[in-house]
């Protein structure tokens, strides 16, 4: 098979000798012989992204992996967003990114390419631009980090961030403890310890088909990672020269395995948007209600925060995702693997170590643990909530509306002695979505009211077109659609108009006629209105959360073809 990189390479014009001599720095002679794949190290090492700060040794193990195969490794840094440190939200640049590497790996001589991700935007956006220009591709996760403690309790990070700040504004844990902990939570390099959504993506890679089964959760600091690494770097020679691509593994039935994957593990919900936005760009039919489907009727199994006790390097130590999925194999798809092997053919020599962390089918955290699409006047196009991290007696409740119109509506008023706001209250944010923020934040978890933590209340029904934290909890119902900026009902809200949540009958609805409720005159405070750059094209172009919210031109694959030669 003649390599793609050769169309750079192969020749004696003076295309091709400026190509080369270029390349020369080291690169010995036979490296353009036409024989051995040039593969990009799809890297999103960065140190303001500081769960990925230590990719760059990852990619040593997986450049020596592509050597050790024959094949020629070129690092190549991809744009990098970092959940902890970027403003406003990374959701606002997840698109620019899987936008940038895309065109990054087509306009160069690359063959095949090994994404390096871990922080919660960085492996969705490799998965989108690799599934665009589908070139031959195999994720590597830069892992979790290990279980920091705290006065011999273990810390999961952001999980415990929410539920310790809480306590302070409770006035049941001092500022000094809150603070105290701090130095305790993050222990080792790695992304989030909980099965927040850096971990939730990591085992939504492998469930795709997309790593090395065996892969998603090895911790950063587990030397097995490096060991991985340059197995992947090994492997993606072999994709090169099988001409396997991520339209041949990425099928629909992958995305099935990975809807029921999400259910077992009590996933992130963010797993929906990006999940929505990979099939996209591989023209893979999926929508919301095939959340419902595949995922309805999967027991949780992964006892891990937030929904359960436990953390990351608990599920590996206890047999990782494989054991898992073990249990629930009969609801899987035979769909080939990166290796060519379904992912069901790796699952018979995995066992459970630890059945307190990962459970048996037969003794489930929860029954039915997948991720419920909601439809009602209030969500026409549908919003999502996560039963394994709510209050089962909230799945089913009727309260009057609280209404803010922003973040800062909210941190303005929430506190305040003068809300009307009682613990059956239902609280609602809108201006949160994709257009309205804009890049719908993870602000869905609202805090609770101070005066109702002083009574003991932790937690109540909230609404809103945001998303959620992956480590956050709560009855927190999530990506309204359409959302208030983009004329949908909940822009139409008012406080005091009674809500209607009922999880079961997958239903959310405001309790006034519709004729009343779309005369209103829809509220527009707090809106974003960009007048230049990346903000000004999202906004103009992206699509709603129950369609992934990627840009409208950005659905759909456009291949490796280089329109022009350079002249």
């Amino acid at each position: 098979m003649a390599l793609r990189s050769s169309q750079w390479y192969s020749g004696d014009d003076r295309n091709s000798y400026i190509h080369r001599a270029w390349m020369r720095r080291g690169l010995p002679r036979e490296a353009f012989d036409g024989e051995r794949p040039h593969i990009a190290i799809a890297n999103t090492a960065s140190d303001l992204t500081p769960c990925n700060s230590h990719l760059d040794e990852v990619a040593r193990s997986v450049s020596d992996g592509i050597w050790a195969a024959g094949g020629i490794p070129l690092n190549l840094p991809v744009l990098s967003l970092g959940e902890t440190n970027v403003r406003p939200t990374a959701m606002l640049w997840r698109n620019l990114a899987a936008m940038s590497t895309e065109e990054m790996l087509r306009a160069n001589p690359v063959d095949g390419v090994v994404l390096l991700g871990g922080c919660d935007k960085t492996i969705p956006s490799l998965l989108m631009a690799a599934s665009s220009v589908d070139l031959p591709a195999v994720v590597m996760p830069g892992g979790p980090m290990l279980t920091g403690h705290f006065r011999g309790v273990p810390l999961g990070c952001g999980t415990d961030v929410w539920r310790l700040s809480e306590e302070v504004r409770a006035g049941t844990l001092s500022r000094e403890a809150f603070l105290d902990s701090e130095s305790s939570m993050i222990r080792s390099r790695g992304h989030c310890n909980t099965m927040g959504t850096a971990s939730t993506m990591a085992c939504m890679a492998e469930a795709l088909g997309m790593t090395i089964p065996g892969t998603a959760g090895i911790p950063a600091a587990d030397s097995r990672l490096l060991e991985r690494s340059h197995e992947t770097g090994r492997l993606v020679v072999g994709l090169v020269r099988e001409g396997r691509r991520p339209s041949s593994v990425m099928t629909r039935g992958a995305f099935l395995n990975a809807i029921v994957t999400l259910a077992a593990i009590g996933g992130s919900t963010n797993a929906v948007v990006h999940l929505l936005a990979i099939a996209g760009r591989l023209g893979v039919e999926l929508d919301l209600d095939d959340f419902d489907r595949a995922g309805s009727g999967v027991p949780l199994l992964a006892d891990l925060q937030p929904a359960g006790r436990h953390l990351m390097d608990d599920l590996y130590r206890a047999g990782g995702l494989r054991a898992l999925l073990k249990e629930v194999a009969d609801l899987l798809h035979d769909e080939p693997t990166v290796t060519g092997r379904p992912l069901s053919g790796y699952l018979d020599d995995a066992e459970i170590w630890d059945e307190t962390v990962i459970r048996r089918r037969a003794d489930p955290l929860l029954p039915d643990a997948g991720i419920a699409v909601l439809r009602g006047n209030l969500a026409p196009t549908g919003a999502v909530i996560k039963p394994a991290a709510a209050s089962p007696e909230l799945l089913r409740h009727r309260g009057r509306a609280v209404v803010f119109d922003s973040v800062e509506d909210v941190y303005a008023r929430l506190d305040s002695p003068d809300l009307d706001v009682d613990e059956t209250s239902v609280l609602v944010l809108r201006g949160c979505g994709p257009k309205g923020y804009p890049g719908m934040p993870e602000v869905g978890n609202l805090p609770l009211p101070a005066k109702l933590l002083a009574k003991g209340v932790r937690d109540m029904v909230r609404v809103s077109d945001a998303r959620m934290s992956g480590t956050a909890y709560g009855t927190v119902v999530l990506h309204t659609s359409p959302e208030a900026a983009a004329g949908g009902p909940l822009a139409r809200v008012r406080t005091g108009d009674p809500i209607v949540l009922d999880v079961a009958a997958r239903r959310l609805d405001v309790d006034i006629p519709d004729a009343e409720l779309n005369a209103r005159e829809p509220a527009a405070n707090g809106h974003a209105r960009p007048a230049r750059g990346w903000e000004r094209l999202y906004i103009d172009h992206v699509n709603q959360a129950d369609q992934g919210a990627d840009l409208d031109f950005l659905t759909g694959s456009s291949g490796d073809a280089v329109g022009r030669e350079s002249h």
